[in-house]
């Protein structure tokens, strides 16, 4: 039975991380001396990646990965995921994980040993609340996303608008209309056609034969000029709650 340690000390064990190509010894007593921490998840990171802001906004001060694996994997991982705002921690041996009660084994699926799914916010090494994933076989995951953390720190956090722009290397409105969403503070995935898209694929998707394009939540824009009276009606910063 997996269990919930809301109100215990985290475990005092050492990580060996890497940093600059060498071994770093680093203790959870200074990685949890304030710190929010979710398991090591490919679906976890990306959105706790997105949302780093706004936590920090909210009184988090770093948001911390923990996996069992060692740290050539973890550092690649992170590279891979683009995940720079997150801290990556290799339990390698499972000591942390394993003091948590959260170390279960799936060498049925030719894992080993390796965490289950969960997240928790730790104050000055205190564990204030934790998100356990359900004890059911598979790999759930309904309660240990990002968005439920940030709800529990903060019903009310805004959260920061998704926001996609279909562009052309070399377009001048391109330019224009991501210097509108920056001036906005809003942070955009750029779509370059040319790169694994084409003119075909934004008229298929938008009806229209030029760039640039722009959705913001789901919502079709439009162009540079559709884009700039959106704001002025909008008059003010867009977010999503």
């Amino acid at each position: 039975m997996l269990e919930n340690r809301e109100g215990q000390t985290v475990p005092n064990v050492v990580f060996k991380t890497r940093k600059d190509n060498e071994f770093v010894d680093v203790s959870s007593a200074e990685i949890f001396a304030g710190a929010f921490t979710p398991t090591c998840s490919s679906t976890h990171l990306p959105r706790f990646n997105e949302l780093a802001k706004t936590f920090h906004d909210n009184g988090v001060d770093d948001i911390v990965c923990i996996a069992v694996n060692d740290a050539f994997v973890m550092d690649a991982w992170k590279q891979d995921q683009e995940a720079e705002n997150i801290t990556v921690i290799p339990d390698g041996n499972g000591d942390f994980t394993r003091s948590m009660g959260m170390l279960v084994d799936k060498s049925g699926l030719g894992f080993g040993e390796r965490s289950w799914r969960y997240s928790m916010l730790v104050k000055d090494g205190i564990i204030e609340k934790m998100f356990i994933e359900p004890d059911v076989p598979g790999d759930p995951f309904e309660v240990s996303d990002a968005d439920s953390m940030l709800k529990f720190i903060n019903p009310a956090a805004l959260k920061p608008a998704a926001v996609s722009i279909l562009t052309k290397p070399g377009c001048p409105f391109c330019a224009g209309a991501k210097q509108l969403l920056q001036q906005q503070g809003l942070n955009y995935d750029e779509i370059s056609v040319g790169q694994g898209a084409s003119l075909r694929s934004v008229r298929a998707i938008t009806g229209k034969e030029t760039v640039p394009q722009v959705f913001i939540e789901g919502d079709y824009i439009g162009g540079l000029e559709e884009l700039s009276k959106y704001f002025k009606t909008k008059g003010d910063q867009v977010v999503a709650i």
